[in-house]
């Protein structure tokens, strides 16, 4: 009997093993996540998380006049009004072009590290090159380094290249800032990817362009669409960033309820209506993807 006809049984077979045990585990953590004690506690924690927000929505359309006479809980029948939303947005508030800011700078700042990190995290995952696992670890230690740390240096670059103040500040801070975790997310994933893929694609004749492109990128979506979401969150509702780097003009709407609560303190019926003007955008682009986030969070979690 060949060597061969010996070892691919045992292969086989430790192959079973490891799939039986990891199906075992799947069950088991299934089980504990689905008993009556995970869910009872499931459900405390998310009454606890959505009261207040309840609260605050409550609040935020009923009128001024009735805020001080009784609690939210109180007001649930009424009345209610929309002058809360209306002075937020172009009147005392004037968030309306806050709002609009913090749309200009979201977009390019999600955008900008995905372009980036799906280039790098391809030729991590699929290009031999000289220190290719100590680039990536220091890459991935990146993420560990607080922000603080790196505000005064970039605000001193910043304006010494004459851009201060300007969105192109937020748009290159958040990039760099995104850009370990982006990198990591989607090399994981790409390692998922069966080899056998882009080898037939070599015997092809395809370039490295053309794998890229036409093979692993439509594979790709579920992991882009998880860092998308986690970006998009993060620049969002951002206010360290906006508050260091950009001017009155540039500022996004974060900053400026930040500056809405400080000057105007007495008037907190502006605060929670801009509040959830400033809710609406991640929760549609959460609840629009959500399905993607899962998935991309869990790439390269379960490898054999």
């Amino acid at each position: 009997m060949s060597e061969s006809a010996v070892v691919e049984p045992l292969r086989s077979g430790g192959r079973r093993r490891r799939g039986a045990a990891v199906g075992e585990r799947a069950e088991s953590a299934a089980s504990r996540l689905s008993s009556p004690w995970a869910s009872g506690i499931a459900i405390v924690i998310a009454i606890l998380w959505t009261v207040p927000s309840f609260g605050l929505l409550v609040t935020s359309f009923r009128p001024q006049v009735e805020l001080s006479r009784s609690g939210w809980w109180l007001g649930l029948t009424g009345p209610f009004t929309l002058d809360n939303y209306e002075a937020a947005l172009s009147g005392s508030g004037g968030l309306g072009k806050f709002f609009i800011n913090s749309i200009v700078i979201t977009l390019p700042a999600v955008l900008i590290p995905i372009a980036i990190a799906l280039l790098a995290a391809y030729a991590f995952a699929w290009i031999e090159f000289p220190g290719r696992n100590v680039l990536f670890v220091a890459i991935f230690a990146l993420q560990v380094v607080p922000i603080q740390v790196a505000l005064v240096p970039l605000l001193k670059a910043y304006n010494q290249a004459g851009i201060g103040g300007s969105f192109w500040t937020v748009w290159i801070s958040h990039a760099m800032f995104g850009l370990p975790l982006a990198i990591f997310l989607l090399h994981n994933f790409m390692k998922d990817i069966p080899p056998a893929l882009v080898e037939a694609a070599r015997v092809d004749g395809a370039g490295h362009v053309k794998i890229f492109f036409q093979v692993l990128l439509p594979l790709l979506v579920p992991a882009i669409a998880s860092f998308g979401i986690f970006q998009f969150l993060w620049v969002w509702n951002d206010l360290l960033v906006g508050l260091t780097f950009t001017n009155t003009e540039s500022r996004p709407i974060t900053v400026a309820i930040a500056e809405l609560a400080g000057s105007r303190g007495g008037q907190w019926h502006l605060l929670t209506a801009g509040a959830f003007i400033s809710m609406i955008v991640p929760i549609v682009v959460f609840i629009a993807l959500q399905r993607y986030f899962v998935r991309g969070l869990l790439a390269g979690s379960v490898k054999g």
